[in-house]
């Protein structure tokens, strides 16, 4: 490891960015001292409803180097999925963007997994580890502290040029490098769009999230029936939800994402109310088959149409 630490950075991110990553930023691994009351509280108010599994590892959410050996540094990347893509059939039940192509879980972590070949070839042996949405990582917190945007008041990370239609992930790895140490400003001001349009309450405070009243959350997370309270509020969304990104002013700037596995497949887009209403287990492995779409499984799928249903 001969180079310099500026050296190794700037290789980092323009690898990255061949990758097709929309920015990468690093920070240096250490104890989220800002973010612990927070999530402490956040726990406390049960706002992450059936997800328990955020009450685990609470110390390791809050530092890195409980997950990785000897870490030093967090590589936050962000990988762009903004579509101007829309179901064709403007009254079927409704996916979010995300979930229109493959899985972003598996898509992002082979890319991570090549960028960690690249630093090994080009820098050293280097130990570190690939988090993508799924182990105790808060993905959104170290972002921002390696400047890739700011946390808006719908809870998502927002960058000034680009929005915030995009998936975050995460290289820790255990050697030293030039850190970004210039966190962007907030820049929600006075708006509250987000807050003003969720049918369903979930944002209860400027950056406060109630994980439990979210449609994202009921549709996919939750497993057991959707509460009646919900009822009519759905906006008609069968998987996830954009309802806080389609209304904020800064996605004006988001950018069509260029990457292929986020495509839709050919008959989603075509699938209309009534196939839906309709839908048979063969076409929700055929359609979904390699989708995120897959988590609420069919049977999770079919009781999210069904609630949607009016009541006549």
């Amino acid at each position: 490891m001969q180079q310099s630490k500026s050296a190794y950075s700037k290789l980092i991110k323009d690898e990255a960015k061949k990758l097709g990553f929309l920015f990468c930023g690093i920070s240096r691994a250490g104890f989220l001292e800002d973010e612990a009351p927070r999530l402490e509280s956040w726990l406390n108010k049960n706002m992450h409803g059936e997800m328990r599994y955020m009450e685990n590892h609470f110390d390791k959410r809050l530092d890195p180097r409980l997950l990785v050996d000897g870490a030093k540094s967090v590589i936050s990347m962000g990988l762009n999925y903004y579509t101007d893509n829309n179901q064709a059939d403007s009254s079927a039940p409704k996916i979010s963007k995300y979930a229109y192509g493959q899985d972003y879980h598996t898509v992002i972590k082979d890319k991570l997994k090549r960028l960690l070949e690249i630093i090994n070839e080009q820098v050293g042996e280097v130990c570190g580890r690939a988090f993508v949405d799924s182990a105790p990582v808060l993905d959104k917190a170290w972002a921002k502290k390696a400047g890739l945007g700011w946390i808006g008041k719908n809870s998502n990370l927002i960058n000034q040029k680009t929005g915030s239609f995009f998936f975050l992930a995460e290289l820790i790895v255990d050697i030293e490098l030039e850190y970004d140490i210039e966190p962007t400003a907030d820049h929600c001001g006075t708006c509250t769009r987000c807050i003003d349009a969720c049918p369903t309450d979930a944002i209860v405070g400027p950056y406060v999230v109630d994980g439990s009243r979210c449609i994202s959350y009921l549709t996919i997370e939750l497993k057991n029936e959707l509460p009646q309270e919900f009822k009519g509020k759905m906006e008609n969304w069968m998987f996830g939800c954009d309802i806080c990104q389609d209304v904020c002013p800064w996605n004006k700037f988001s950018v069509i994402h260029n990457e292929p596995a986020f495509d839709p497949h050919p008959e989603l887009l075509g699938l209309d109310h009534a196939d839906l209403q309709e839908i048979t287990e063969d076409v929700f492995q055929k359609v979904f088959k390699n989708s995120a779409v897959k988590r609420t499984k069919f049977t999770g799928l079919k009781r999210n149409i069904k609630f949607l249903k009016k009541i006549d």
